[in-house]
């Protein structure tokens, strides 16, 4: 099932897409910038399990809730999770006996990516502008140079979209940390980065880092702010540093909440999830939708920016995106396309 079956929440991400193309002048393919992934990857849809296998939505005591084990360090933490949540020996045992909020607090706690379904529904917007740098000229991203710190998918959709409508991207990686998304299929990282300039750098060293966005007009990045002001880059200084920069900071639930999430947690955060006919309870909605989501609205509030002068902090929050597009209706399917 493509994009076009989903005109009750999808029907946002369509005006955004369009936004983008009169932005920019980029024609965006919902299609395949949603479901390229699933396809290469060989995902099925595949109900409260999600289409890469890591993520879960659970039944809790009084809702649902979802919890992904992306990483080897979740993994790691499942033990104290447990213990936290009663001492229960399976995960689904230990969800049910609590209340979802509870679940994903727990969770949060030890830095596993956790949400309550819906949660995030009319908390905040999905994108905050700040001017806090110098404006200069309207401009568009044609000539611009963006540096883009960020990885796996929502923050390289933006520097894709961007990089066609005429940016000089940069890709930056970590010499100790390289992108994640190397590991999945090769086609669709090249999909995001093929035109991309590749640099590696220590992010241990500040100095290579500042070197490495002295030139830039943009920057993407999807850290937490602490972070990267470690490292040696702020995003205050580099907007003050020359009239019309823009900085899109992407994160889980905004610059100011050090909660973590992935695509497919947030989009269970925002209630951007199917919902089939035999009342069986909430399915996942494609791969990590929300990924693909908040790549196009950072897209578009990039490109707004540059319209609009720059001199912006612009922070983008995956669940946010989610929560404003899962706004526009649900699905009322037991399939979920990949």
């Amino acid at each position: 099932m493509g994009a076009r079956s989903w005109a009750g929440p999808l029907r946002r991400l369509h005006t955004i897409a369009r936004d983008v193309t009169t932005l920019t002048g980029v024609p965006v393919d919902l299609d395949t910038e949603l479901f390229l992934r699933a396809r290469l990857a060989g995902f099925a849809p595949s109900g409260r399990t999600s289409a890469g296998g890591s993520c879960r939505m659970l039944p809790a005591a009084d809702g649902w809730v979802a919890v992904n084990l992306a990483r080897p360090t979740d993994h790691a933490s499942l033990p104290a999770l447990l213990n936290l949540l009663g001492g229960a020996h399976e995960l689904t045992d230990a969800v049910a006996a609590r209340p979802a909020a509870e679940v994903a607090r727990q969770a949060q706690l030890l830095g596993v990516p956790a949400a309550s379904l819906a949660s995030e529904r009319n908390r905040r917007k999905p994108v905050l502008r700040a001017r806090v740098g110098p404006a200069s000229e309207p401009r568009t991203p044609g000539g611009v140079r963006v540096v883009d710190f960020s990885a796996l998918w929502a923050g390289p959709l933006c520097a894709r979209l961007l990089g066609l409508g005429g940016a000089d991207v940069v890709k930056v990686e970590s010499a100790n940390r390289p992108d994640g998304a190397r590991r999945g299929s090769p086609a669709f990282y090249r999909h995001l980065h093929e035109g991309h300039r590749g640099v590696v750098l220590d992010f241990t060293d500040p100095a290579a880092l500042r070197s490495a966005v002295a030139g830039a007009d943009v920057v993407i990045e999807a850290s937490r702010p602490r972070a990267l002001r470690r490292a040696g880059l702020d995003a205050q200084r580099f907007l003050a540093g020359r009239p019309g920069r823009v900085w899109v900071s992407i994160t889980g639930y905004g610059r100011a909440d050090d909660r973590v999430a992935f695509g497919d947690d947030a989009a269970v955060a925002g209630g951007l999830v199917a919902w089939p006919p035999d009342g069986t309870g909430p399915a996942f909605l494609g791969d990590a939708l929300a990924d693909p989501v908040t790549g196009l609205y950072a897209a578009r509030a990039a490109a707004r920016s540059l319209r609009d002068g720059g001199g912006h902090l612009v922070d983008v929050a995956m669940a946010a995106c989610a929560a404003e597009i899962a706004g526009a209706g649900h699905v009322e399917t037991g399939e979920s396309p990949c």
